[in-house]
């Protein structure tokens, strides 16, 4: 019997990589109670280790990504897809200071969209597909992806995809910005990875920095903007990291980064 302990695998990757996987492939990854419960914990565990820096969210399996929320367990009355904090598979509305990597080797759909659009970048398999097909079930891609879609992609694309509820290939996903890389299927995790080691060489606290002005776009105005600039502009200089860059330069060495 799954549970949340086996539900969500967390394992590092070298010193500052988390790699969380979905593991329910018997049902498509699809999110129940378990996984709700063992991703909010996963993300609490990451925020609360500073050795890590980046994370990549996978899934185990050979056909699905997430086919998003577990049908059979709603219709039993489970009624814990959701978590306090982090909202639908403790995911989408969790916060989180550290970039989140989405390595889709299959089809992710519904809730499966929307947890790769609730991370903050995405590999995506050649083969696979993504797409909200909320409407064909009579309801709505109310866990992020009805506004987040349009967040992403221009608009005629993302209501094509929100009122059709037709799935759009990797290659179409990579073309409107919806996803950073498309390799073939056995390389997405690696990629995934090789894409978050690059993130997690830099300066801890400029990424985090960054990052977050760059979450903040969608919901500030632009004078609201440059007040978080001036904030994250004061902790990035104020900070070690920004005394090691140039001094690891002048030395012709590597970063030691301590992430404050």
């Amino acid at each position: 019997m799954s549970d949340s302990s086996n539900a969500v695998i967390v394992e590092k990757v070298g010193t500052h990589i988390a790699l969380v996987t979905l593991n329910r492939p018997e049902k498509q990854n699809a999110i129940n109670g378990d996984i709700s419960r063992g991703l909010e914990a996963a993300v609490e565990a990451i925020e609360a280790d500073d050795q890590l820096r980046v994370a990549v969210l996978a899934a185990a399996g050979d056909k699905a990504f997430c086919a998003g929320a577990d049908l059979a367990a709603i219709a039993a009355g489970a009624r814990d897809l959701s978590t306090r904090k982090g909202g639908f598979a403790g995911f989408v509305r969790l916060h989180r200071t550290k970039p989140w990597i989405a390595a889709i080797h299959g089809t992710a759909v519904g809730g499966g969209c929307e947890l790769a659009l609730a991370c903050d970048m995405a590999v995506m398999a050649d083969s696979a597909k993504i797409g909200l097909p909320e409407v064909k079930r009579g309801v709505l891609a109310a866990a992020g992806g009805a506004f987040r879609i349009g967040q992403v992609l221009p608009r005629p694309i993302a209501i094509e995809m929100l009122t059709t509820g037709e799935p759009i290939n990797a290659a179409r996903a990579y073309h409107f910005g919806l996803i950073n890389r498309v390799v073939p299927k056995e390389e997405v995790v690696k990629e995934a990875l090789s894409l978050a080691e690059t993130i997690a060489a830099n300066a801890p606290v400029s990424v985090r920095e960054s990052l977050n002005l760059a979450r903040a776009v969608q919901d500030c105005t632009e004078s609201e903007l440059w007040e978080r600039n001036v904030e994250s502009t004061k902790r990035v200089t104020s900070s070690e990291d920004a005394k090691e860059g140039p001094r690891a330069f002048l030395e012709k060495r590597t970063p030691q980064w301590q992430g404050r």
